[in-house]
């Protein structure tokens, strides 16, 4: 990018924004992220070696059109039609197994139009909802809706966990079709009946609605993809950002301290038109407060599709041996997953 004396631009900074989130942008992005902005059933490309991948697609479509006919309700005598209770969908599965995007292939599914409203969102954006609108009013929001998508379900807060049970089981009553996904650690992958019974124990009263699909394989994103490759210097880092469009730099604990400043419903806003990220002086992480909020943004960056640049430690080290060995470990893990994700793409750029 270069300036009007045609020297570089200085680069923005994530640490210089400040965005704040209305009742009203909450709703609006009840929508999948722009990274999965055109998918479709039609271009999800199951693994041949992994046949679970292709039926997941079929149980996906099966489940699409069961909750608009029950969303469409049975007629009753004088032409009225009662709304059936909602079914529910858990996709079970590993890290980049394409839950996501069959999730989001399900919303786009739903055919426009009268009664068929449908929403998307991550688990920590719906406990946002919820605590901004209050329960009853999030269940009056969501209650003409015919489906409801809940990307990446959490299950390390007890009381979040319990609120969205709740919060659930009204709006299956009133006709919305839940489809949810959460992941299972990679070396459990023989073991998939064991994360969908943490799953539907976790929401016991939502338990009986939800049908199970278990999907199978590697991690797409580290298909073919070499290991993650010695980070650049600092001044690389910085003369990449001055010279590229949509960019924004920032010193690591800088970063840090700033994400600390506002709630993780506010990172979607915070990287709003930026196009690239760049960062110096990465290391390891010692605090779990630090590392799941940059769980949160990482998540945000990878829906969007933002690719990354970084200098320091590799970014596939940030999460600490102990860190995934607790009780986040599958939310590192993931992170971690979607970093080196990020840092390929910000390479071929």
């Amino acid at each position: 990018m270069q300036g009007p004396s045609g020297t570089a631009k200085r680069p923005d900074h994530l640490v210089d924004r400040h965005p704040t989130v209305t009742p009203e942008r909450l709703v609006a992005q009840l929508v999948p992220p722009p990274t999965f902005t055109h998918v479709g059933f039609d271009n999800y490309r199951p693994d041949p070696a992994e046949p679970s991948q292709a039926a997941a697609v079929e149980k996906c479509r099966a489940f699409v059109a069961e909750a608009v006919t029950r969303r469409a309700g049975k007629k009753k005598l004088f032409g009225k039609r009662e709304v059936l209770p909602g079914v529910g969908l858990y996709l079970d599965g590993g890290f980049g197994v394409g839950k996501t995007h069959l999730l989001a292939s399900s919303y786009y599914a739903v055919p426009d139009g009268p009664g068929h409203h449908k929403a998307f969102a991550t688990f920590g954006e719906l406990t946002q909802l919820a605590g901004v609108f209050g329960f009853v009013e999030s269940v009056e929001l969501l209650s003409d809706y015919a489906m409801l998508c809940i990307d990446e379900f959490e299950l390390d807060d007890p009381g979040n966990t319990t609120l969205i049970s709740r919060l659930l089981s009204q709006l299956v009553e009133r006709g919305v079709s839940i489809a949810a996904t959460s992941n299972t650690l990679p070396e459990q992958l023989g073991e998939g009946r064991f994360a969908a019974q943490d799953f539907l124990r976790e929401i016991n009263t939502l338990a009986a609605i939800f049908t199970t699909v278990r999907i199978e394989g590697p991690d797409y994103r580290h298909r073919d993809l070499p290991p993650a490759p010695q980070p650049p210097s600092d001044e690389e880092v910085a003369a990449r950002a001055a010279q590229t469009t949509g960019a924004t730099l920032d010193d690591f604990d800088a970063l840090c301290a700033h994400l600390a400043t506002m709630h993780p419903s506010r990172y979607q806003a915070l990287i709003e038109g930026v196009e690239h990220v760049f960062i110096t002086g990465v290391h390891p992480l010692d605090d779990q407060s630090v590392a799941l909020r940059m769980v949160s943004l990482t998540d945000r960056l990878y829906d969007a599709g933002i690719p990354v640049v970084a200098s320091g430690a590799k970014l596939d080290t940030i999460f600490s041996e102990e860190m995934l060995a607790g009780g986040f470990r599958k939310k590192y893990l993931r992170a971690t997953s979607r970093l080196l994700a990020l840092t390929a793409a910000g390479e071929q750029r």
